[in-house]
């Protein structure tokens, strides 16, 4: 045991899931705190029996410790550095470090790189740094000098965004700015993912600024859209909408009930030079009315119904709906691309719940594809939890 750090000793039986390497220890999990802790502060994890389990952060909240280590270490620079190191050797597998066709992508991302509560995206040179636990935000200057170390002249800026992920009522504020910008650095980028152009703003965008974990799944689509009629809905920034074009779609419709969102859609139609686009600031429900027979293919990528258990039967009976309407209006023989970001959802209710809207629609769906997160947004097999987005394509007749 080190006295550098608090100690946290576990009840009787509690020690199972951290033996197994998953990363979060609940607070009706511990037995005693062995001095005074504050959120953020660095702690030992101990059994009831005196075992050194790990070492994590600690925060007030049902999820007590979030594990960064199953063996004492130093979290000194030199640590924090391996930690993104690793991470960034790992998108260098992935092709994704130095790829002409696509420059953004998710360098960090959570308990599937080790670190726990804290994502970073990167765009084109700028890093955006996302908080969720005050343990890394306190550290995230560590991180501004271990990206320059580690990317070298690949790396413009960092970014933090943080403001809107901290845990509730945090003791500290930690509002969204430039930890780092060379000096005629822009606050908007263009990048490429798949060869497609995108306008990315960090400081105003939904969540980082672009929803990089639908990459692969965009690129499906492309492949089905040539010749096709395609409804995007909760189009955001119009991902789809750009892939589908971009593959020769006859027309591309792009709803999102945000004006803002449509107006970004409309500029990244521009950007690529798409004509056969509409686009309409309505409610998706509302738009879905009347519309039977028009579309070849539709786009279901909601943002998440349910980020809470309490919620849970809420957001199911929303997905149930949506996916019911969308099935009564397409066309005989075409595709839904249908998604779910909850993570409160698991991949079996969300299936069940797909099933549940075809059987109302009284309509014949066949699935084509299963579909998840690109492996950027990586998926610790001990943390099964990290697996958020689930995804069919349907065929319906």
């Amino acid at each position: 045991m080190s006295d550098q750090f608090i100690k946290i000793t576990l009840n009787s039986g509690k020690d199972h899931s951290l033996r197994r390497f998953h990363p979060w220890v609940f607070s009706g999990a511990i037995k005693k705190i062995s001095g005074e802790v504050k959120e953020g502060d660095v702690v030992e994890v101990y059994s009831s029996q005196q075992e050194l389990l790990g070492m994590g952060h600690f925060q007030i909240g049902s999820i007590a410790v979030r594990m960064f280590s199953y063996t004492a270490v130093e979290p000194n620079f030199q640590f924090w550095k391996s930690k993104i190191e690793t991470a960034y050797r790992f998108r260098q597998q992935l092709n994704l470090t130095n790829n002409p066709a696509t420059n953004c992508y998710r360098l960090c991302f959570g308990e599937g790189d080790g670190l726990p509560g804290f994502i970073i995206d990167f765009y084109n040179g700028t890093a955006v740094l996302q908080s969720h636990s005050i343990g890394m935000f306190l550290i995230r200057n560590e991180f501004v000098k271990a990206l320059q170390e580690v990317m070298g002249s690949s790396l413009k800026a960092v970014y933090n965004k943080s403001e809107d992920t901290m845990p509730k009522n945090a003791p500290i504020k930690a509002p969204n700015e430039y930890l780092w910008r060379s000096a005629d650095h822009p606050d908007e980028t263009v990048v490429l993912e798949n060869g497609n152009k995108f306008y990315i703003n960090w400081e105003t965008g939904q969540k980082t600024g672009f929803f990089l974990d639908q990459r692969e799944n965009r690129e499906l689509l492309g492949h089905y859209s040539t010749d096709k009629i395609v409804l995007n809905t909760f189009c955001y920034s119009g991902g789809f909408s750009v892939y589908a074009g971009k593959q020769g779609a006859k027309q591309v419709h792009s709803t999102d009930v945000s004006k803002k969102a449509i107006e970004l859609t409309d500029r990244n139609m521009e950007l690529n030079q798409l004509k056969n686009h509409e686009s309409f600031a309505v409610d998706t429900f509302e738009f879905l009315k009347h519309k039977e027979n028009i579309y070849d293919i539709i786009v279901l990528d909601p943002p998440a119904f349910a980020k809470h258990q309490n919620v849970k039967h809420n957001a199911i009976m929303g997905y149930k709906r949506l996916n019911y309407e969308a099935m009564k209006q397409i066309k005989p023989g075409g595709l839904l691309f249908t998604f779910s970001c909850s993570q409160v959802v698991d991949k079996n209710t969300f299936n069940s719940t797909v099933m549940a809207a075809a059987i109302e629609a009284g309509r014949t769906v066949r699935v084509l594809h299963h579909l998840s997160q690109p492996p950027d947004h990586c998926v610790n097999i001990f943390h099964p939890e990290g697996e958020y987005l689930k995804g069919l394509v349907v065929h319906v007749e």
